[in-house]
């Protein structure tokens, strides 16, 4: 399919309203200059909005908003936008802000569902929200559109998607037959038809719990689904917790780096070294070099002070360190040293990443003018030093280049040979922010990139990430103008443009906005790993806690990383439990590598605040005061424990066994089921979950009970407790009209067929327990009561299954689908739910 964007033509459909001359076709004219030419809503109006429709099917890509020539208070801040095939049904894409300044923004629009599926549309809706004065009315001063507009690929486009509506809808009727346990039918239909519901394990699962009760074969199943691959999403989605290790290995005096923030790490994961220079312990900037060799678990000193080497560099801080694995060399670039310090130090505040005086973060500018040392200021503060002979090289930046700069981010594309740099503020007089700059390794050459708040705001203490896949860079978060942002940029290299994220990832379920955290990528996962930093609410200076971002479809989902405090204790003897120590202590300015081949991160040293609280003080001269900082020098490890397939084997086994308890109750001896419970059940139980413990001791009931209807399955999912809760914070997907299904709007969620849930999918499923299908409430579930010929067949000498065990073996069934991959099993959502209450009785 061709991937080229165009430019989409438009015309204005509707609206729900406008102000006197401030028509709504004025969004066609791009005028920034002219201060009518713009849509003004009606401020009467409750809801605002306004609907495009494309002079032609295409598949939209983007949405670009044009704007006034300088900041205005009617400015649209916050929007969404939706798009369909029709104006009556239409699905959210997009949910953003825009700023208020001159500069035109650019938003990515979804156009895939969830099954990768690329969708048409024919119409556009924009809806404005707030404005950035609320007692102006909202406007919009252009709008422009791009995507795919070539006939035959739209066509091949529209061919897909609607084959793949068409194959949805079967599932669906296949799912709701067998449900109601028509399985005569459901399999004349699965025959006769090319429709795939389900991965050939999951049948043979259906068959083994529900139609032949055959568990031990069940349980085999589960071990063949695994080996499959069956629960590698569920595997990859769960929520890691955090292992931390402090590495207490020194040199060969037993000396390790003493305490210091704002200093420079990278990591060599060939050879397994990751280096570490200069800093500042609060006194002074250092300028020692060392090496710790992950393999040998010690500490090198490479050199006591860099400045006394050849070319070597002085003493500094907040600078940044890049390794280069293709020349096995490494870039240093940038520092805040002592010469750039004021001498007096009474009033000053913080510099960013080093917690060291000389620069106030508040007013943007140095306390006192810097008295600078009599060593000559050198061209450039850009070094390399030659891992295989220990030698320093100092590097020449031309006018291209940054100037000495200090708080900004550099990574390295080792295989491009080509060096980033963006953000920080320049280490002298004026303290002006910095852009984005390139230097190429082989041509020794720099070039500018984005010019400062080209695109991207300017900023430091941020984050910047290189995707070596995409080959882009994610910019976020950081200080601009004593404001701290939560805002993400995406830079791609091969076009040189920039995309925003989130305006606010914050109200994305994200960290709070943030300054000088730390960030590593895993790009075989697709999860970047934020770690710490300060945040600001003008009254309190505090740590901010430790974040996964997962970024593989826009705009990505943000996770707490949270400390593993409790181990599970798996049956099986071949499981292996990490082993726990305390976590380290909140802290900023630290620096954190990441070994790939390992997947461990390492963290060393950094700056915490001395109190609890972290609250700033009122000093006697009126003027505030920073709580007492403290520099750190521990070093630590930490890997993430994920949820493996052994566990989700024990989840699926200990469903499989408490069903199997429950009918052993009804047809067997009570000794029987007691001696099974004691054994087989308990086996699968994880007793340290407290919450399994209660479920499994309430499963004696069954056994004093036994003339009571068997009782329900809980959700596989919601029965775990914090400790537990590695499949990630999402409420079950199992789903059917057996089970208490509640949807927003329908027009909204399902107007659009498989638009963002894979087409019928967009129910959310009620976390309250599993109904009991008591006798009277048989009259209303529509399930078959007498057995269907085809369960005959398979279980020809058996007694037929109740109703009431179908209902719960049906159950159990879906609770174990929960932790299978979307596309190994029958969609979920309820055929129920596309039938509109409203329109029937109309």
């Amino acid at each position: 399919m061709e991937t080229s964007s165009d430019a989409i033509e438009y015309t204005v459909h509707d609206y729900s309203s406008y102000s006197t001359h401030f028509y709504p076709e004025n969004i066609l004219v791009d005028d920034p200059s002219n201060s009518k030419s713009r849509w003004t809503t009606q401020q009467s109006e409750a809801v605002h909005w306004i609907l495009l429709r494309l002079n032609k099917l295409s598949v939209l890509k983007s949405i670009t908003f044009g704007k006034y020539h300088t900041s205005h208070p009617c400015n649209m801040k916050e929007f969404k936008v939706y798009v369909g095939m029709t104006p009556e049904n239409m699905t959210e894409v997009l949910h953003s802000s825009l700023k208020n300044d001159p500069i035109r923004e650019t938003f990515s629009i979804r156009h895939h569902n969830s099954t990768g599926h690329c969708f048409p549309t024919r119409f556009v809706k924009i809806e404005p929200l707030t404005v950035f004065s609320p007692s102006y009315n909202t406007s919009i001063w252009h709008i422009s559109l791009t995507g795919i507009i070539n006939e035959v690929s739209v066509e091949e486009v529209k061919e897909d998607y609607d084959r793949f509506r068409e194959t949805r809808v079967m599932q669906h009727i296949l799912k709701h037959l067998r449900q109601r346990r028509l399985l005569t039918p459901f399999n004349s239909i699965l025959t006769q038809s090319s429709v795939r519901l389900e991965h050939p394990l999951i049948t043979e699962l259906y068959e083994s719990v529900v139609l032949t009760g055959n568990w031990d074969k069940a349980e085999n199943v589960l071990h063949d689904m695994s080996a499959a691959g069956l629960f590698e999403q569920c595997l990859k989605s769960s929520n890691p917790r955090a292992v931390w290790r402090e590495i207490r290995d020194t040199d060969a005096n037993g000396d390790i780096p003493s305490v210091r923030g704002g200093h420079a790490m990278c990591i060599d994961t060939q050879r397994r070294y990751i280096y570490l220079f200069g800093g500042w312990d609060g006194q002074t900037s250092l300028a020692d070099f060392w090496r710790y060799d992950i393999k040998e678990q010690r500490w090198v000193v490479l050199s006591a002070n860099t400045s006394l080497e050849s070319n070597g560099p002085g003493p500094r801080s907040c600078h940044k360190m890049v390794y280069d694995s293709k020349t096995n060399s490494i870039y240093v670039l940038g520092r805040l040293d002592d010469q750039d310090r004021p001498t007096s130090r009474a009033q000053t505040r913080n510099s960013e990443s080093a917690g060291s005086p000389g620069f106030n973060r508040s007013s943007g500018a140095a306390d006192e003018t810097p008295t600078l040392s009599s060593r000559p200021m050198p061209s450039s503060e850009f070094y390399r030093y030659r891992c295989e002979d220990n030698t320093w090289e100092h590097l020449d930046i031309d006018v291209n280049g940054p100037r000495t700069i200090f708080d900004h981010q550099m990574v390295m594309d080792s295989e491009a040979q080509i060096l980033y740099v963006f953000g920080g503020r320049a280490a002298e007089k004026d303290y002006d922010y910095s852009g984005l700059h390139s230097f190429n390794v082989r041509m020794k050459k720099w070039s500018l990139l984005q010019a400062t708040d080209s695109t991207i705001p300017s900023r430091f203490g941020h984050s910047m990430i290189l995707e070596p896949t995409t080959r882009q860079l994610y910019i976020f978060a950081g200080e601009r103008d004593e404001k701290f942002l939560s805002d993400m940029y995406i830079y791609d290299i091969a076009t040189n443009t920039a995309t925003e994220v989130f305006s606010d990832f914050t109200s994305s379920g994200g960290p709070q906005p943030c300054f000088t955290q730390r960030a590593v990528i895993d790009p075989t996962l697709q999860e970047i790993y934020i770690f710490g930093g300060l945040i600001h609410d003008r009254a309190t200076l505090s740590e901010s806690s430790n974040w996964l971002y997962r970024y593989p479809s826009r705009p990505g989902k943000w996770q707490k990383i949270q400390p593993l405090k409790g181990l599970h204790k798996s049956p099986t003897p071949s499981s292996s439990s990490p082993q726990i120590t305390a976590n380290p202590p909140s802290r900023f300015a630290h620096q954190v590598v990441y070994d790939l081949p390992s997947k461990t991160v390492y963290l060393h040293g950094g700056t915490m605040m001395d109190s609890d609280s972290a609250k700033l003080r009122e000093g006697n001269d009126g003027q505030t005061e920073e709580a007492p900082m403290k520099r750190l020098s521990d070093f630590w490890e930490m890997s993430l424990w994920r949820l493996s397939s052994k566990e989700l084997i024990r989840r699926s086994a200990y469903l499989i066994r408490q069903q199997r308890f429950k009918e052993m109750c009804e047809t067997q001896a009570p000794v029987q089921s007691l001696i099974y419970l004691q054994n087989q059940v308990s086996e699968v139980v994880n007793h340290d979950d407290p919450s399994e413990t209660q479920l499994f001791r309430s499963l004696l009931t069954h056994l004093l009970m036994n003339s009571s209807p068997i009782s329900t399955v809980p959700s596989a999912i919601e029965t775990e407790s914090p400790r537990n809760n590695y499949a990630g914070n999402a409420k079950p997907q199992t789903d059917s009209s057996l089970l208490n299904i509640s949807t927003g709007n329908s027009s909204d969620q399902l107007g659009h067929p498989g638009l963002l849930q894979s087409g019928l999918d967009s129910v959310h499923i009620s976390s309250e327990p599993l109904p009991d299908l008591s006798s009277q409430n048989r009259t209303n579930t529509k399930i078959q009561t007498s057995e269907d010929p085809y369960e005959r067949k398979l279980h020809p000498t058996k007694d037929p299954t109740s109703q009431e065990c179908f209902v719960q073996r049906t159950k159990t069934f879906e609770a174990i689908l929960e932790f299978v991959d979307d596309d190994a099993k029958q969609p979920a959502g309820s055929l129920l739910e596309l039938v509109d209450v409203d329109a029937d009785l109309l």
